[in-house]
């Protein structure tokens, strides 16, 4: 299997935004895995995280993804990444709850023989398991930002590819419009968030424009840290549309449908008017009930005391995705 990653315009050296201890440690051990022959696609490691998430590593149950060639250019993001911990503690995940502690209970998503169905609208329907996807396209790392649009913010590196890979794949016939993606759900693993969770529009359910998809920052993320993602971070394949708000990356997707109509998603049907369908980052229309015109950047300090800085324009993606809009 190979792995690539291509280099943008919009891209950077990693030396430029991760700390020179970790970059170095890093390739140390890169060089000491070719040095040994080792050519596994996925090898167990503790050696390269932080004291606190090697700790957890038996609850999230991630792997090191270690075969591909690391590229030293990461998205230029102005910023630092966003430590693993949090990225990987403080998250939403509704079907789990509606806190940001999930975590803990989404170590009982089942992985095992996971499938991804492609149907719909398209010329090659197929069903994936998670080995054909990462033989079939070649995984490359970005470095993205991630907002939410309860106006917090992170920097993640995804590990996955490109949205318009799968669709090239599978070869969308000219009716398609609109793309469906479904989550995994089971109501005794998933249980939603308290007692009135059964009347939610199960199961989560998220959707593009073909043309949003096709856009060469949509991806499909099946790593994150250079690692297989956690399962409350969305294992084993989740959305990333960074330049849009975080709930429209739908997690655990298990199906993905081309439609003609636009699809209803779980949001969106719930409440409307707090949800848009399109949901762009987009500092001058605010949330009902907060405005969207700075957004706060998750640290290890008190939430209280986080950083605030102006928001961007479709999350600082506008010269990728403003066309779209026009």
């Amino acid at each position: 299997m190979a792995f690539i990653r291509i280099v943008p315009s919009w891209q950077l050296p990693e030396n430029q935004i991760t700390p020179e201890s970790v970059f170095l440690n890093r390739r140390r051990f890169m060089k000491s895995l070719i040095g040994a022959g080792l050519t596994a696609t996925i090898l167990p490691l503790t050696g390269c995280q932080s004291s606190s998430t090697a700790k957890n590593q038996d609850n999230f149950s991630t792997q090191v993804i270690s075969n591909f060639t690391q590229n030293p250019n990461f998205a230029d993001v102005n910023r630092p990444v966003t430590a693993e911990d949090l990225a990987t503690k403080y998250n939403n995940f509704y079907e789990y709850g509606g806190s940001k502690s999930i975590w803990q209970a989404a170590q009982a998503l089942p992985l095992e023989d996971w499938k991804i169905e492609v149907s719909g609208l398209v010329k090659n329907p197929t069903t994936y398991d998670l080995d054909d996807l990462q033989k079939k396209f070649p995984l490359e790392e970005r470095i993205y930002r991630f907002r939410c649009v309860e106006a917090w913010a992170m920097i993640v590196p995804w590990l996955g590819f490109p949205m318009n890979k799968l669709m090239a794949a599978v070869e969308p016939t000219s009716e398609a419009k609109f793309v469906r993606f479904t989550s995994f759900y089971d109501p005794k693993i998933t249980p939603g968030p308290g007692f009135w969770a059964n009347g939610y529009p199960w199961p989560y359910t998220e959707g593009l424009r073909i043309e949003e998809m096709a856009n060469e920052l949509a991806f499909f993320a099946i790593g994150m840290y250079g690692k297989t993602l956690p399962k409350q971070n969305g294992a084993p394949l989740r959305m990333v549309t960074p330049w849009k708000y975080g709930f429209k990356g739908a997690k655990s997707i298990v199906k993905i449908e081309f439609v003609k109509n636009r699809p209803a998603t779980f949001w969106n049907t719930l409440v409307p008017d707090e949800y848009g369908f399109t949901a762009n980052v987009n500092p001058n229309k605010p949330h009902p009930r907060w405005s969207q015109a700075t957004e706060r950047i998750v640290s290890n300090s008190p939430s209280f005391s986080w950083e605030q800085q102006p928001t961007l324009l479709y999350n600082g993606y506008e010269e990728y995705v403003g066309n779209l809009y026009a």
